[in-house]
């Protein structure tokens, strides 16, 4: 798998670029939104940053599974914290009956 990642840059790339900015959007944006400039100034950081770990991919260390599984890890998060609301808004439910 590494090596299928290391001979096809372009599609690690473009991977690594949407896995960094699902962590970013998932995790450290903030509430309120950023003025269109520093947004986009934002992005572009980010895709520098991402030609950067596309190095470290290319020379062999495994940014991409890194990245994934980070995702899964916050899409485990998310379904935890979905089945909390629902066993809080049944447990409220029963209580009111």
């Amino acid at each position: 798998m590494q090596a299928w990642f290391a001979a096809h840059p372009l599609i690690s790339y473009i991977l690594i670029f949407v896995l960094v900015t699902y962590v970013y959007n998932k995790v450290f944006r903030v509430q309120q939104k950023l003025p269109l400039l520093k947004e986009i100034l934002l992005y572009i950081l980010m895709a520098l940053g991402s030609g950067m770990l596309l190095i470290f991919q290319i020379d062999k260390l495994p940014i991409i599974q890194c990245l994934l599984v980070a995702v899964a890890l916050m899409l485990m998060v998310r379904i935890r914290y979905f089945v909390e609301a629902r066993q809080k808004k049944k447990a409220q439910s029963e209580t009111k009956s």
